[in-house]
């Protein structure tokens, strides 16, 4: 398959268009003509990711968090992000990334999905006039469950060690606004729509203090724990028989001592 025809495939999936005006995602490195025989998802392009693509002969990889952010006046050995391009571009592997576009179109309603919230709207709508198209989602648990029991479903449904929680355990918790990745910017959305807790990551210690004040429970768990589902996610729903699609061995940057 051609490059160009499966970037079709991941932008029925996730609209370029529904990314955030700051975002960089779609073909990033690589060449629309290459042919595609074996794809590597992941969440991240760390030299690690791009090192395990090469040992099993992928022609690209695909991953949530794009390399690029910033304009780049050079692309040289001397700088850790030109290092991984040129090693992608010295192998042949193309480089796409699905970020804030993936966000809304899937990873919002999935987290939503993953822990049991009912008539969801979006935490953020992208689109004027449609509560249904936008970061995060807000919606009801269906039935009362305390703090502590919300915290231990998350853990079960997200596949993680440990969260970390803020507010009281036997708090009861009905309403709840959930947004992944990096979600403290959303504290006020979620106050403002009389959620009970917003479930995100890299939440700081004064914004802890803050939402706790306001009477808003926080189950942070993590940038990497809230949105590692998305390799899974796509890998089981990129309908390509003629690709092999593999999963990144991949683990969050933190160690908990």
């Amino acid at each position: 398959m051609k490059c160009r025809d499966l970037m079709k495939k991941l932008e029925t999936i996730a609209p370029i268009h529904y990314a955030e005006n700051w975002d960089n995602v779609g073909l990033i490195v690589g060449d629309e003509e290459q042919e595609i025989h074996k794809i590597l998802i992941a969440l991240d392009p760390s030299t690690d990711v791009i090192e395990q693509a090469i040992n099993q002969k992928c022609d690209m990889i695909i991953t949530h968090h794009p390399l690029i952010f910033s304009p780049m006046k050079k692309i040289t050995n001397r700088d850790f992000i030109g290092k991984r391009i040129l090693s992608m571009m010295n192998h042949s592997i193309a480089y796409y990334a699905m970020h804030t576009n993936m966000d809304i179109a899937i990873m919002a309603e999935e987290s939503a999905a993953m822990i049991g919230l009912n008539d969801t709207i979006a935490l953020e709508p992208a689109v004027a006039g449609d509560d249904k198209i936008g970061i995060g989602r807000f919606g009801g648990l269906g039935k009362t469950m305390t703090l502590l029991e919300l915290a231990n479903k998350v853990k079960e449904q997200f596949k993680l060690d440990d969260v970390r929680v803020v507010g009281d355990l036997s708090n009861e918790i009905n309403k709840v606004a959930i947004s992944t990745g990096s979600g403290e910017d959303f504290i006020e959305n979620a106050i403002q729509m009389g959620a009970d807790v917003l479930i995100t990551g890299d939440i700081r210690h004064h914004k802890a203090l803050d939402a706790l004040e306001r009477n808003l429970s926080i189950i942070d768990a993590g940038h990497y724990g809230t949105e590692r589902f998305m390799v899974e996610w796509l890998a089981s729903h990129l309908e390509v028989s003629e690709v092999t699609v593999l999963m990144a061995k991949e683990e969050s940057p933190f160690k908990i001592i």
